[in-house]
């Protein structure tokens, strides 16, 4: 509905995996090197695990549409609860191969001999295993001894694995995977996507579809997604629908802050997206008030963490603006000096030394001060990032003991 209103090709926020919309966030570029360097080893396993909607399946179906098949033979399958044998007919069906006779032994005789194929046409397989929690330990024991068919001294069959969090502390920590471990050439788990890579998230997947900007979005409302989503994609897609969704209807251009609170609040009604939410203190009673209004200067330091932490920070980065300016002007003052002072030849037209001591030491003294301020700037940029990281584990940790509770 959404789409016409805005004049949109297509649906920006769909839930199913397409990797027309592949959006490169940090750890997606991580996860992308390392099955890179994975696919180049030709061998083994290699392991992405993620929350759920954290875009595993997205970014295995922008590398799928990248692999070139006259090179790379490869095959996808969904796991549900398998066990060895199940798994084994899967995975033959996956290559499209029809195994005669419903026998385990049939069907790893046909895969064997269709990867032998594979490889004398000079083509690799490469077997996605996607939601591999599912799996019963005896179907991945399976999987490792697919691994190890061969063609001379090449490993005919290369497997990436894919799983949510607790599928890595299955390999991690399993008694009986100490084979498979040992077989794992890379491995890497999706975070969620940071703040800063809210908006352009957002935009990157309307631009796919002709957004030309309209609607807009205030500022506030991709901080709002942000908390609200724990930076996941699948739940920014489910909240952006609705937000898209009641824009059409109220025949609104700009998306604000008032909007994205109704589409949360109907969301938790609903119970159709498991929000992450900062708890907000409850006001104090007037007594507790006219207290605090008299307590000691000690009395800040009883402030939540997060509190304390957003105050630094927001003391921090006025700092950092006033020392941006700082350099900003000293950056005119070095151009200034260097358009005023004459160049050699006009010295040496009239006879003058082409020295200038004073010309000289303005200039170093301004390059001086340069130096100093983005020596200055960097210590603060790293202290920005630590207490962003402590402010994130805390809210991290605030969360965890309220699930817990």
């Amino acid at each position: 509905m959404f789409n016409d209103f805005y004049g949109l090709t297509g649906r920006p926020f769909q839930l199913t995996p397409d990797p027309t919309f592949y959006f490169e966030s940090l750890t997606h570029r991580k996860a992308l090197s390392y099955l890179s360097y994975g696919l180049a080893q030709g061998e083994g396993f290699v392991v992405i695990t993620g929350e759920v909607g954290a875009g595993k399946s997205t970014l295995v179906a922008h590398l799928m549409a990248t692999i070139d098949p006259a090179r790379l033979t490869a095959a996808q399958i969904v796991t549900s609860k398998l066990d060895g044998e199940e798994l084994v007919h899967v995975v033959a069906q996956a290559f499209g191969l029809i195994v005669d006779g419903h026998d385990k032994a049939s069907a790893l005789g046909a895969i064997e001999a269709f990867l032998h194929d594979e490889a004398r046409s000079g083509r690799r397989c490469l077997l996605v295993v996607d939601e591999s929690q599912n799996l019963e330990i005896d179907a991945l024991e399976e999987l490792r001894m697919l691994s190890n068919f061969q063609l001379g001294a090449h490993p005919l069959l290369q497997t990436l694995l894919l799983g949510q969090p607790e599928f890595r502390e299955t390999i991690q920590d399993h008694p009986q995977l100490e084979q498979l471990r040992q077989r794992v050439i890379a491995a890497h788990h999706l975070d969620a996507m940071e703040l800063g890579e809210v908006q352009p998230y957002i935009e990157h997947r309307l631009k796919c579809v002709g957004w030309t900007g309209n609607p807009q979005f205030d500022q506030r409302v991709f901080t709002g997604l942000y908390e609200a989503s724990g930076g996941v994609p699948r739940r920014i897609n489910q909240i952006c629908n609705r937000l898209m969704l009641l824009g059409a209807v109220e025949q609104r251009s700009r998306i604000d802050g008032a909007m994205l609170s109704q589409v949360l609040e109907e969301l938790e009604l609903d119970g159709t997206l498991q929000l992450k939410r900062i708890t907000p203190e409850a006001p104090q009673p007037a007594a507790d008030a006219q207290a605090a209004a008299t307590a000691p200067a000690a009395a800040p330091a009883a402030l939540p963490v997060d509190v304390v932490a957003l105050e630094e920070l927001q003391a921090m980065l006025a700092e950092r603006d006033a020392q941006i300016r700082e350099l900003q002007q000293a950056v005119i003052e070095l151009a200034n000096e260097r358009d005023a002072a004459p160049s050699p030849l006009a010295h040496a037209a009239h006879g003058e030394a082409l020295a200038n001591p004073a010309h000289d030491e303005a200039l170093a003294a301004i390059e001086a001060k340069l130096g100093a301020l983005e020596g200055k700037m960097l210590e603060q940029e790293r202290t920005i990032r630590h207490t962003l990281t402590m402010l994130i584990e805390w809210i991290e940790s605030d969360d965890a003991q309220r699930a817990a509770a």
